[in-house]
């Protein structure tokens, strides 16, 4: 970048790493806050996990009403809950989708959230939320949701089995790539994002190879949240707007989409970006090689990861059809950024979509002479 002129905005956050340690790390910010009524807030499969994490913490409410993509009503009545209790702090245990829940009750109330990852989605570092209402759903951005607090314990996310763990953690990869070209994208945020990138990739092959391999539970980590933290900064890219349409519209599983999109959103954008197509090949353990096309080659280092870790490849896998392609393309169409690096159209939008139905291998050619 020749023009070093831009505005960035770094998001205030405490961060607490330590593997082992998410129960002290919890009580500690309990003090710090000076809350007393602490509500729980994790899925029923998290429930042990949450029940490590809070050792040593009295709860005054335990909420399991955890629904993906945060439907509104499930929202308004955790909102009830908490007014009903008196709720002076949200300790959220589990992935985005319960995270995503304290930030919806966050919003409306001001009340500070303790997240507790367990998975790699990154929610707990952004200040962005979302809700579902009559098949739409609904972003935005607010300090009031963004955690106060962030508890990362890798052995919380140990017992993500590995194919979650791939899915999650290529979320995690999604918000490295599509941060490259956001609509505030900067040199600070891209350089997030390219570390968060190398960590993942590292992370996700030592996850596969050895799922107890604590320190790439670590790295995976650290990656996500170097990733999140980048997103934050840099705003939602196409590759999000596209990822909203399909899970609030199709309610498709919201990592597994992320996983499945990541690869053609690439090949549609890196042509028109070549110095960052060649960083973020580098980034994924790829060089170019001498006279090598940059777009083909960041493509080519993503499918080699993805291939790697048995990642997601086609949406037709997770209940998507090619009856809800046009409902999609238009609504993408309403969604997608102005500053996206490839003018966004009907029909290069219905052929992302209709590879990545497919699991065609993706590839920038195919999309940008679609």
């Amino acid at each position: 970048m020749t023009n070093m002129l831009f505005e960035h905005t770094t998001l205030g956050q405490r961060v607490l790493f330590g593997t082992g340690k998410a129960a002290h790390h919890v009580v500690t910010e309990l003090d710090r806050l000076g809350a007393s009524r602490p509500m729980v807030i994790a899925a029923p499969p998290e429930q042990a996990l949450a029940e490590t994490a809070t050792a040593g913490t009295t709860a005054s409410l335990w909420w399991d009403e955890v629904v993906q993509h945060v439907p509104v009503e499930v929202a308004d009545r955790a909102r009830t809950a908490v007014a009903e209790h008196d709720i002076d702090a949200l300790i959220s245990v589990g992935g985005g989708s319960t995270t995503g829940l304290a930030k919806a009750i966050a919003l409306s109330t001001g009340i500070p959230i303790i997240a507790v990852p367990t998975t790699y989605a990154g929610s707990e570092a952004t200040d962005v939320w979302g809700m579902t209402e009559e098949r739409t759903k609904t972003t935005g951005v607010d300090p009031r949701v963004l955690p106060v607090a962030v508890v990362y314990d890798a052995h919380l996310s140990a017992t993500l089995p590995v194919g979650l763990s791939v899915a999650s953690g290529l979320n995690g990869m999604a918000h490295c790539v599509d941060s490259l070209w956001a609509p505030r994208a900067d040199p600070i945020n891209q350089a997030l994002a390219l570390e968060g990138a190398r960590a993942l990739n590292l992370a996700l092959r030592g996850i596969v190879a050895d799922p107890d391999d604590i320190e790439a539970r670590e790295q995976a980590l650290y990656g996500c949240y170097l990733a999140a933290v980048a997103f934050a900064s840099a705003g939602s890219g196409l590759h999000h707007k596209i990822c909203h349409v399909l899970g609030g519209t199709f309610d498709l599983p919201h990592a597994q989409t992320h996983a499945t999109v990541l690869p053609y959103v690439l090949a549609l954008n890196a042509p028109a970006v070549p110095e960052l197509a060649t960083r973020l090949a580098t980034a994924l353990g790829q060089g170019l090689a001498e006279g090598q096309d940059p777009a083909v080659g960041a493509v080519y280092a993503l499918n080699v990861l993805r291939e790697t870790v048995e990642a997601p490849t086609r949406l037709s896998d997770y209940g998507f059809t090619a009856e809800g392609i046009s409902e999609a393309v238009e609504r993408v169409l309403a969604a997608a950024p102005a500053s996206n690096p490839v003018a966004v159209t009907e029909e290069n939008i219905t052929a992302l979509l209709t590879e990545a139905l497919t699991g065609v291998t993706p590839s920038p050619a195919a999309l940008t002479t679609a």
